[in-house]
């Protein structure tokens, strides 16, 4: 007897009819701005260096240097701001390995935006316009604005920025990290499993809230505060309990830049995994000018199994990884 292999979309369509009025508009939300669509390669040749992204390999005929399917299209876009593009956005396909889970397919949409000269509070206004719009909520929803210490306070009882490493240590195995694995993390790895477990979950759950001035140490591609070099201009966005946005003051400078980059190496060599090599059109577009900016990616599958009130990811999707 032969086996039925399943075929269908795990997605209504009237699911799918909703993403797609939902994607229109999006393209509404930045046309009626002045923010300019842009499209750029899916396939590139620079996996990224963070120890938390895992890249996937591509090997094409015809091409001996290794290729990768790209986990955001940030650098691509910030080479166009060097070349002058002005404000843009894109919503792009993007690729996660070691991702799967209720709100994780390796496969998933980002819609990633940069606007000139802006602060991030500024863009943190214009994430909460887009998201209210595509959640469906009205604008007058309310709206929480925490330092990353003041939430992490709030619900640990820890400050992040002045807590002992034993302490963390400590706080991560009374919220569920396992001892042997806590005590080989990083004071980083214990921050970020206690956003996860211990403050993540209650983040938004009245409407949009926005956590910023993230630690130095976790600053990725955003600028430090000048005003406290001990937290980075990043935001990220939660609403009942789930992230939706990450998004930076962006660092232009760039040994700066490459300096974080072989720090992220070395972790990756420390960690046992493979240590991508940098990725120099980045780099050399940063040493040309990156003008002043702040950018965001927000998820746009999310946003989508939160106004549908739906609790996996497949369900706003065509067809998921196990389908595809």
């Amino acid at each position: 007897m032969t086996v039925s292999t399943p075929w269908q979309p795990t997605a209504t369509l009237e699911t799918l009819r909703l993403r797609a009025r939902l994607l229109g508009a999006v393209r509404a939300f930045f046309d009626e701005r002045g923010v300019l669509e842009v499209d750029t390669p899916a396939l590139v040749r620079h996996a990224v260096t963070d120890r938390h992204i895992h890249c996937a390999r591509v090997e094409l005929p015809g091409h001996e240097a290794p290729l990768y399917l790209h986990s955001s299209p940030e650098y691509a876009m910030k080479r166009l701001l060097a070349a002058g593009s002005g404000d843009i956005y894109q919503m792009a396909h993007v690729f996660r390995g070691s991702e799967r889970g209720r709100w994780h397919n390796a496969e998933f949409t980002l819609i990633e935006w940069y606007r000139l000269g802006w602060t991030m509070r500024q863009l943190m206004g214009e994430v909460a316009e887009l998201a209210l719009t595509l959640l469906g909520a009205p604008r007058e929803s309310p709206l929480e604005y925490l330092r990353y210490a003041q939430a992490f306070e709030r619900w640990t009882g820890a400050d992040p920025l002045t807590a002992s490493d034993s302490a963390l240590l400590d706080l991560a195995i009374e919220h569920g990290l396992e001892p042997r694995v806590a005590r080989d993390c990083s004071r980083d790895e214990r921050l970020d499993w206690l956003m996860g477990t211990a403050v993540g979950p209650h983040l938004g759950a009245d409407g949009l809230c926005f956590v910023h001035h993230y630690p130095a140490s976790q600053a990725a591609l955003a600028q430090l505060d000048g005003a406290d070099p001990r937290v980075a201009l990043r935001f990220e966005l939660y609403y009942r309990g789930v992230e939706l946005a990450n998004g930076f003051e962006e660092l232009a400078d760039e040994s700066q830049q490459r300096r974080r980059f072989e720090q992220d190496r070395q972790q990756r060599i420390a960690a046992g995994l493979a240590a991508p090599e940098l990725d120099e059109a980045l780099l050399a577009a940063l040493a040309a000018g990156l003008p002043p900016a702040s950018g965001v990616a927000v998820g746009f599958d999310r946003l989508l199994m939160l106004r549908l009130g739906v609790t996996r990811i497949e369900e706003v999707l065509a067809f998921p990884l196990e389908r595809a």
